[in-house]
């Protein structure tokens, strides 16, 4: 079995694009055919920012505990996923996905909204176990992994964030 372990924080602010590079970013087009979140389905296609060939999956992912959870991803046809993207509801999610080096082998995933949510900043690290350590960058704000709200099934609808929800807050001291 696929197992994702995976921790999620907002941007408290624009720091990690001065080591963003274009040639590492991609442009994702995503949509859910299941938002349960015991049986999250999505369908996914990614374009190189700078051009060049577009690469669809579909991915499972079921109910999971803390930062942990099963995940199962295939590759299929795009002009399938094309297809599938027009069965998903509520809207597919437009971002754009910067990646930057984490150390230790490890990549922060920067994911800039662009819809719903336009301005929105998540970043995702994986991570080998729950408890691994990492260095956090001074631009790396608030956690929110476990929380609903920021999982990308939850943002495909428009009004899956509150009021000030997406705003970044200050990093804890802790170091992980």
């Amino acid at each position: 079995m696929g197992v994702e372990i995976e921790r999620k924080f907002l941007a408290q602010d624009d720091g990690w694009r001065a080591l963003a590079e274009p040639r590492r970013a991609t442009v994702i087009h995503q949509g859910f055919l299941s938002r349960d979140p015991a049986r999250v389905v999505r369908v996914r296609v990614e374009t190189p920012l700078e051009g060049g060939e577009a690469k669809a999956t579909l991915t499972v992912k079921g109910m999971g505990a803390g930062a942990s959870r099963p995940e199962f991803e295939y590759s299929i046809p795009t002009a399938d996923a094309a297809q599938l993207l027009e069965l998903c509801l509520p809207e597919p999610v437009h971002k754009v996905r910067w990646r930057i080096d984490a150390g230790g082998g490890r990549t922060f995933e920067i994911d800039e909204f662009r819809s719903p949510h336009a301005g929105l900043v998540v970043v995702e690290l994986e991570l080998a176990s729950p408890d691994e350590t990492f260095v956090r960058p001074a631009w790396l704000g608030r956690e929110v992994t476990g929380d609903p709200r920021y999982s990308n099934s939850a943002l495909s609808a428009p009004d899956a964030l509150g009021p000030d929800a997406s705003q970044p807050s200050a990093p804890k001291p802790d170091a992980r």
